[in-house]
């Protein structure tokens, strides 16, 4: 038992370590690409903090651990928004423009929604297939708005905080960047296949249901790239980055993990989850859209209320 402790503490502590190295990495890449500045701050940043979940929920459906995977991606979408975005809130007032609100924000919303509609009725071989269609439409429309929209200098500025570092020239920053990367995603790999199976050995031995501790520490780990991104841009008063990187990252659980799942799950077995969880997930999404888009600001007042939100579904998760 010892040994399957430490390996999920080592996952824990390698996880955030290496996202952090593989977000920034394919960020400076993706500046040195000449990509749009809002592709790279929403769809790569928002993307890469999600590669955690992606590489847990995958690695645990091919393995038959069905419940971490299904349980990671509802826990991290509760957590990203009711804890990140409410410790991020207790920094301070968070303040968002109406565009991100009415496209970034709003469109990962309905993603969230869909995702709830697909985990309920049973994530397989053919939900997987139209999750992921969904996902390529999503990120299509982002990046349609991110190339037409150029009056978002505020996205650009905060976008070349991230990823602008030093005024080497892009040929070494591209030598420096690419091995960064690539090391990056390896240890994302490593940490994500100790993660998943010592969690899922200390599950068994224990008794306690597989989604209990995929909504729980699982999902913990792998959100705690989310947290630090959201500490620092708030910190910096980097506020729609903030806010385009936690809904973007649920948007990416839902349909690119969602639909991961469901592949490796194949068409003979499904993966469902209880639908008062599914109805939990999209009320703390609803909850935050509506928190934001009512004065385009989120308060201390509201923060804690996430706080409270995210205390009153442990229960829920605890007893499935």
């Amino acid at each position: 038992m010892l040994v399957q402790v430490l390996g999920v503490l080592a996952g824990l502590i390698i996880l955030p370590l290496a996202a952090d190295h593989l977000v920034l990495g394919a960020a400076s890449l993706a500046q040195l690409m000449r990509l749009p500045p809002a592709i790279v701050g929403v769809v790569v940043i928002g993307l890469g903090t999600s590669a955690p979940e992606f590489v847990v929920s995958g690695t645990a459906a091919a393995t038959g651990n069905g419940g971490i995977a299904a349980g990671n991606l509802v826990g991290s979408n509760i957590l990203n928004i009711t804890l990140v975005l409410g410790v991020a809130a207790l920094f301070g007032t968070i303040t968002a423009t109406s565009t991100v609100i009415n496209r970034e924000v709003t469109v990962a919303t309905v993603c969230v929604a869909v995702f709830a509609a697909a985990i309920t009725i049973g994530l397989n071989l053919w939900t997987g297939l139209m999750l992921c269609a969904f996902g390529v439409g999503a990120v299509t429309l982002l990046m349609y708005w991110a190339r037409t929209d150029r009056t978002d200098t505020a996205l650009t500025a905060q976008t070349t905080e991230f990823t602008a570092e030093t005024p080497a020239a892009p040929a070494v920053r591209a030598i420096r960047e690419i091995p960064r990367t690539a090391a990056g995603l390896a240890a994302v790999l490593i940490a994500a296949q100790l993660l998943v199976t010592n969690a899922a050995a200390i599950a068994t031995h224990f008794g306690v249901p597989q989604l209990i501790i995929g909504a729980t520490l699982v999902a913990l780990g792998t959100s705690i790239p989310e947290l630090v991104a959201a500490i620092q841009a708030r910190r910096r008063g980097e506020t729609d980055l903030l806010i385009g990187n936690i809904f973007g990252s649920n948007l990416f659980n839902s349909l690119i993990g969602g639909g991961i799942v469901g592949l490796f799950t194949g068409p003979a077995h499904s993966v469902t989850i209880r639908p008062a969880l599914a109805l939990t997930m999209l009320t703390t999404a609803v909850l935050a859209w509506l928190l934001l888009r009512r004065d385009l600001r989120l308060t201390i007042i509201e923060a804690a209320l996430l706080l409270a939100a995210y205390t009153a579904t442990l229960p829920l998760v605890l007893t499935t």
